[in-house]
């Protein structure tokens, strides 16, 4: 296999660290590897910078992820490069998305074998990008008030459980907005009704497995989008069952459809895009850039 530069996190805990110690094992089988740690967007950069020719690994979750295709895409290097990835974070949402292994050795394995395969991006107004998803409302707040219970269980091997934690407390007193939603230039919902939670999805998941937009393909040209109305008790309680049970998008106080371009007005609120919290804020809009880069699947 051709030379691999493998980037992973400079912060990464002792866990992460023997995990990847496991998949380098299995990598340098077959391959040059050489092996970067960041902690910064200079250091990425200069990473980067000399990376030549060769395949990209992102080792570690969808944080890590976005934050090298996010450089890439400001360099304007993206759509030239193929990359990989190692899927040692917490949640792995964009890894469950594409049927990677989540077991470092497998991953590894699989990388080694697998094909280059287009992947779409989300990219905002401000040229921003997003790999897997970006949700606004309740799934934000949850996001908020689990990244606390993420940073103080993360030390014990238990991280995945913050955002599981923040949607449990923020049920109980969850933000109802009034907002505007557009999908390609049409109404969805206007600021008439209150909106429990809105999501756009490149891939399925958020939070290590919670399917907010459960048909999502990455490769298929379309953001998947996912608007909830859920806003009484009952109505919240049935929602959450059907989330869980993953069939939420058949619910009459449910929308999903399919769009290339996306916005959201009205009043503030939160959102939460790969991970990363942001807001508050009154409009936001994003549009799908197709096979934007190249990533290695099985």
């Amino acid at each position: 296999m051709d030379p691999l530069l493998l980037i992973t996190n400079t912060d990464a805990g002792g866990a992460q660290h023997d995990a990847l110690e496991v998949a380098l094992g299995v990598l340098r089988e077959d391959a040059d590897v050489e092996v970067a740690t960041t902690s910064n967007p200079g250091e990425l950069d200069g990473v980067l910078h000399r990376a030549g020719c060769r395949s990209i690994v992102v080792a570690g979750g969808d944080g890590s992820l976005h934050a090298v295709v996010s450089a890439l895409h400001r360099r304007h290097e993206l759509a030239e490069r193929t990359l990989g990835l190692i899927p040692l974070g917490t949640g792995n949402d964009f890894a469950r998305a594409l049927g990677l292994p989540l077991d470092p050795a497998e991953a590894a394995a699989a990388l080694l074998a697998g094909t280059p395969r287009r992947m779409d991006l989300i990219v905002d107004e401000l040229g921003g990008v997003v790999v897997n998803s970006v949700h606004a409302g309740a799934s934000a707040q949850a996001s908020r008030r689990g990244a606390r219970w993420k940073e103080r269980l993360g030390p014990y091997g238990f991280g995945i459980l913050g955002y599981p934690i923040g949607a449990a407390l923020s049920s109980i007193k969850p933000p109802f907005v009034r907002l505007r939603i557009e999908a390609d230039g049409e109404v969805v919902s206007d600021m008439d009704k209150h909106i429990l939670m809105v999501a756009i999805g490149n891939g399925t998941s958020v939070g290590g497995g919670t399917e907010l937009t459960p048909d999502a393909d990455p490769s298929d040209g379309r953001l998947d989008v996912m608007v909830s109305m859920a806003t009484g008790p009952l109505e919240r309680f049935g929602y959450a069952w059907h989330l869980r049970e993953g069939d939420h998008t058949e619910r009459d106080d449910v929308i999903a459809l399919r769009a290339k371009q996306v916005t959201i007005s009205g009043e503030d609120f939160f959102l939460a895009a790969d991970g990363e919290i942001s807001g508050p804020e009154r409009r936001r809009s994003w549009h799908l850039e197709p096979g934007a880069y190249a990533l290695l699947v099985p």
